[in-house]
């Protein structure tokens, strides 16, 4: 079985992969990056192999960034499960911090609403993203947005720091969830928020499904019960937890018939089971 250590390095080494790849997920080479199932899998495109499609990958994880203020293209690995900074509530002069911030597409965001003069700092525990995240910021002319390189479970940052913190489809990845949203509780200053998204689980999968789902779509994996989820931000401190969104990850029904009988898959469909991306708000 994988320590949480070989585990982060696993994910460390595959999104070092994505970091390298283009706006097509080619590394230099022209080969698709093949990011594994289990707990090595990404979020993304990249994940999903040569048969993915833009269909295939709408049922999937994200949300329409482009219209966003902020928003960077060239930031966009597409590796999120949400739209976090929708929900932030960030004004103008907040320092917001950015977990798990890739190449930067959620820092960019956060710095056109929290304004030219304020700070937003992207963590990242891959150094390729941070320096591809730097080269965006860098070709961007942004000088306030930083990158910092460290781990979400022992985060580099002073206690705190941050009014908001945002994350999108990272947390799911971190083996100690409980140290991450202590972490996350330390460096938000009294009165400050977070908005998350993530991937969680409802109700009882069945047998051998969630690991099938993982192949599919990498995110899935490291989920876990979305009530557990809640309880562990409750027990780091945090308050007034709110859903501020919920949706399905429909997996396709050539998926669930290895599993599921038609009639089966209905009833599965409409008891409330299944994957979830959610995006979570929570007070210090």
């Amino acid at each position: 079985m994988n320590t949480a250590d070989q585990l982060k390095e696993i994910v460390r080494q595959k999104y070092g992969e994505i970091a390298q790849t283009d706006d097509q997920g080619q590394p230099a080479g022209g080969v698709a990056v093949d990011c594994g199932c289990g707990p090595s899998s990404c979020c993304g495109p990249s994940s999903l192999g040569p048969a993915n499609t833009d269909a295939t990958y709408s049922i999937l994880m994200n949300d329409e960034y482009t219209t966003v203020n902020g928003y960077s293209a060239e930031a966009d690995l597409g590796l999120g499960c949400g739209l976090p900074t929708q929900f932030a509530q960030i004004r103008p002069g907040d320092v917001v911090v950015d977990l798990g911030s890739g190449a930067g597409n959620d820092c960019f965001v956060a710095r056109a609403e929290t304004g030219e003069t304020s700070r937003v700092i992207g963590l990242d525990m891959t150094p390729g993203m941070i320096d591809r995240a730097r080269k965006n910021a860098k070709a961007l002319g942004y000088t306030n947005v930083e990158f910092v390189y460290g781990d979400i479970e022992d985060m580099p940052l002073p206690d705190t720091l941050a009014d908001v913190v945002v994350s999108n489809c990272v947390m799911n990845l971190v083996p100690d969830k409980a140290k991450a949203f202590a972490e996350t509780y330390r460096i938000l200053k009294s009165g400050g928020h977070f908005s998350i998204s993530d991937i969680v689980l409802i109700g009882e999968l069945p047998a051998g499904l969630q690991q099938d789902a993982e192949l599919y779509a990498g995110c899935v994996s490291g989920a876990i019960q979305q009530d557990d989820y809640l309880g562990i931000i409750a027990e780091a401190g945090f308050t007034n937890v709110v859903i501020q969104k919920q949706k399905p990850i429909n997996l396709p029904q050539e998926l669930l018939l290895n599993y599921l009988t038609a009639d089966e898959i209905k009833a599965y469909q409409q008891d409330g089971r299944g994957i979830f991306s959610i995006t979570v708000f929570a007070e210090k």
